[in-house]
């Protein structure tokens, strides 16, 4: 799978499996769980990425020179409020890479469909590469697409949750329809949840509570690479339909006479 590359907004990546920073319990166990899961890009919410090395940022614990940082506006509430901070990502970090959250409910974290509509036409126009968050509403995914994002997120389930594809038949028809990369985001709980994502054809997956609360996060992070990988093979190799009825294993022709 050496030429099987993801490409999105000019830049390449072997890796399929992109990992959040938050809930991790010290910054060495990002660190290691970052090693293991051979991941090429991490998102960090902005209250966590002080340049100036703060007691509460966890830049210094991701290796720049392979993993691209993929700053977040979490906890913003609309448009307004997501620019202003891409607009300081871009100046912190010297990056127009920009994850774009806008969720303004705090008990289920919902993305708001049309603040994120309207943040991602006015960062694309003022040079971001912006990957939204979103509903799997294949209507939304497709407008965001029109809008300039450089690929799509949408979730799997809500934010935190570990319950995995629940919108899956969306997230089909989402991959089905997309000229853009579509990244599942939210709600993955277990490595079976990411592969499940990419042997339906997704581009890559997000994982952040499922690897951070986990026992041992390092090992976890190894069984998503792992999980990613076996998924993504599969799609490529192409699965077998499914039946309704029972069919022999066997061949009943005789072939060998």
């Amino acid at each position: 799978m050496k030429n099987d590359i993801l490409n999105i907004g000019g830049e390449s990546f072997h890796s399929r499996l992109f990992v959040g920073t938050g809930k991790f319990s010290s910054g060495e166990s990002l660190q290691r769980t970052i090693e293991n899961s051979a991941t090429e890009l991490v998102t960090v919410a902005m209250k966590r990425a002080s340049p100036n090395g703060s007691a509460d940022s966890i830049i210094d614990f991701i290796p720049q020179d392979r993993v691209k940082i993929l700053p977040n506006t979490s906890g913003v509430r609309d448009a307004k409020e997501a620019i202003f901070v891409a607009q300081m990502a871009r100046e912190a970090l010297d990056t127009n890479w920009l994850k774009l959250e806008i969720h303004p409910d705090p008990k289920y974290l919902m993305p708001d469909p049309v603040e994120t509509l309207l943040a991602t036409e006015e960062l694309a126009k003022l040079g971001f590469v912006v990957l939204p968050y979103c509903h799997a509403d294949p209507v939304l995914c497709k407008r965001l697409e029109d809008a300039g994002a450089a690929a799509v997120m949408p979730l799997g389930s809500p934010i935190g949750t570990n319950h995995g594809l629940k919108s899956r038949e969306f997230l089909k028809i989402i991959i089905e329809q997309s000229n853009l990369p579509v990244i599942v985001d939210a709600g993955i709980g277990a490595p079976s949840h990411a592969s499940e994502a990419l042997e339906l054809g997704a581009s890559a997956v997000l994982v952040n509570t499922a690897l951070a609360v986990a026992k041992d996060p390092p090992t976890m992070g190894t069984a998503f690479r792992k999980a990613v990988e076996a998924g993504r093979l599969a799609y490529l190799s192409g699965l077998g339909d499914t039946n309704r009825s029972a069919r022999p294993t066997s061949p009943l022709t005789a072939f060998l006479g």
